[in-house]
């Protein structure tokens, strides 16, 4: 068992350093790679988006990789080989990714095969490391620590997202396939030496022949745990919702600025680097808000202010302004804060002692079917409505305006939300009932 001593604060910068570098790859394929695939090689939205979706289509398997790795220790550690494996998967994404972009301009069908292999690399990656490395984080923290261990995690995964931005835009300034090329390699490089100083002797050694947990949880229990409470099955729904809204722009953004402002590679990569500067400030904010009011006020303010993100956004497309367009996407950062830290902290107290596991696996099944689906929605409403339309500019105002709507809709379902309702329904649970959740 790991040893029961307060978490160092080496640790938790440790633990940061393997998130940030995680997210560090992240950024070149959401950011750079989507407005260079739309915009200068011409690829359909849709497929961007089915391609940028894959990770979360693949977000299942983070139940089965949690529950193998409890039972199946690689060299005596049951996290570090994991995050080690899914780490370097990170990395080969991203290096590969702009070759098969390139390659799909030429060769499609060739390009596309190459295309699907690094981003299933880096979507399985992703969902092998995560879920390795918050495990590990609970586990080293302790129920007391893991708040404090989060946000540290959270502040250095926005911090590096700005940053590895940043270097982004200068790096393909001026824009070039090679630079590209050669900025990508650099990003994944870094990423790879920082997640490994991260993981260096940070899992302490366990007692020989030790299994953790043995409970296997599914897909289909967390399923029937949130339908079997009407307030979670509401509040599920909300964040998908919600987040379909605020994280569904992620690939369009940028292709959009392109498009409508002629910006530059350059111009388009500091937009991640200026809304992730917002967002982590929303984020303070929201932290001494909370204190002070109830947290479905800051929700609620955090989403009044990105649905006024995305109507500024919109106009901007008909004015061409550049200005309002950067306004827009201040708001966008700063709802985008407000509502994630907020949202996140409702979610933890929709979850109750005995059952965290089931409603926590259930968020974050929200999470990434909310992303599956703005993302590719998106992205297809894009292709359709710019062709049916003969203008390209058409088809982003319209996903925006849908976004837009959206966050109204979340806005009406924030106000049905009780997190007193849903604690007294799942005390009054029978014990029937609490045995089907687990198989």
């Amino acid at each position: 068992m790991l040893p029961k001593k307060e978490i160092r604060l080496h640790q938790r910068l440790q633990l940061g350093l393997i998130h940030l570098a995680v997210a560090m790859t992240l950024v070149p394929i959401n950011s750079t790679l989507n407005r260079v695939m739309i915009k200068e090689l011409a690829i359909s939205a849709t497929l961007v988006a089915v391609l940028a979706s894959l990770p979360y289509l693949f977000s299942p398997i983070q139940v089965a990789i949690g529950s193998f790795a409890d039972r199946h220790p690689l060299f005596g550690k049951h996290r570090t080989p994991y995050i080690i494996a899914g780490l370097l998967l990170c990395v080969l994404g991203v290096i590969v990714s702009p070759y098969a972009a390139f390659a799909m301009a030429k060769n499609f069908w060739g390009g596309l095969a190459l295309g699907l292999l690094a981003f299933i690399a880096w979507g399985m990656g992703y969902n092998l490391s995560a879920v390795s490395y918050l495990s590990l984080a609970s586990e080293l923290s302790g129920e007391k620590g893991r708040s404090r261990t989060v946000a540290v995690m959270f502040f250095m995964m926005i911090t590096s997202i700005i940053l590895t931005a940043i270097a982004l835009s200068r790096m393909v300034d001026p824009y070039t396939p090679q630079a590209l090329l050669r900025a990508f390699w650099v990003v994944g490089l870094t990423a790879l030496g920082i997640g490994l100083l991260g993981i260096l002797r940070l899992e302490p050694k366990r007692d020989a022949g030790h299994a953790i947990g043995d409970i296997h949880y599914t897909w289909g229990n967390m399923l029937r745990a949130v339908l079997g409470n009407r307030q979670a099955a509401y509040f599920f729904w909300y964040l998908i919702i919600l987040l379909a809204a605020l994280l569904g722009q992620d690939i369009l953004l940028e292709p959009f600025a392109a498009e409508a402002f002629n910006l530059t590679v350059q111009g388009t990569t500091r937009i991640t680097a200026i809304w992730g500067g917002c967002m982590l400030a929303a984020l303070a904010a929201a932290g001494a808000l909370e204190s002070r009011t109830d947290k479905r006020n800051v929700a609620r303010w955090g989403g009044m202010v990105a649905l006024a993100g995305f109507i500024l956004i919109i106009a901007s497309g008909f004015e061409r302004s550049l200005p309002v367009f950067y306004s827009g996407i201040v708001l966008l950062g700063t709802g985008t804060g407000l509502s994630t830290v907020s949202n996140l902290s409702l979610m933890l107290d929709m979850t109750t002692e005995g059952s965290v596991g089931l409603f926590i696996g259930a968020w974050g099944m929200a999470n990434a079917i909310s992303r599956l689906l703005g993302s590719v929605m998106g992205g297809a409403l894009r292709d359709t409505v710019s062709q049916a339309a003969q203008d390209p500019l058409a088809g982003y105002l319209v996903v925006f305006g849908l976004m837009a709507l959206m966050l109204l809709v979340s806005l009406w379902m924030l106000r049905q939300i009780n997190v007193r309702d849903f604690r007294q329904r799942t005390q009054t649970m029978s014990v029937v009932d609490r045995a089907a959740m687990v198989e």
